[in-house]
């Protein structure tokens, strides 16, 4: 099993969310840090959702299954600052779920996001 440290970014998010990224096949990835930077001249509120499609879970919540949560939702963000998401936690996703953005403004929001592949 080969071990892949990798980075994707993506600037201007808005209002709708976005996707930063998507698990491949055959692939178990390990967020190890999400960093997202106000680029407005406005305070923001970010919301960070991952979204799963794994039908096949071992979870043992009451829908047998994984479903989709924010990981943050609408935390506030002040004008050209930045706010570490992780703090030292770790997300472990499955193939196929997918990691989403937004910003309660335009194209105010850039965002870095570190993870490890496992192929």
């Amino acid at each position: 099993m080969a071990n892949t440290f990798r980075m994707t970014n993506s600037a201007g998010v808005g209002t709708s969310l976005s996707t930063i990224y998507t698990c491949p096949s055959n692939t178990t990835a390990v967020v190890i840090g999400i960093m997202c930077s106000n680029t407005s001249s406005t305070a923001v509120n970010a919301s960070i959702q991952l979204v799963s499609t794994t039908s096949n879970s071992t979870n043992t919540g009451q829908s047998g299954s994984n479903t989709s949560c924010y990981i943050v939702k609408d935390v506030p963000i002040t004008d050209g600052t930045s706010l570490e998401i992780m703090a030292g936690n770790k997300v472990v996703m499955q193939a196929g779920d997918i990691v989403k953005l937004k910003s309660s403004a335009s194209s105010s929001l850039d965002i870095i996001l570190s993870y490890m592949e496992m192929t």
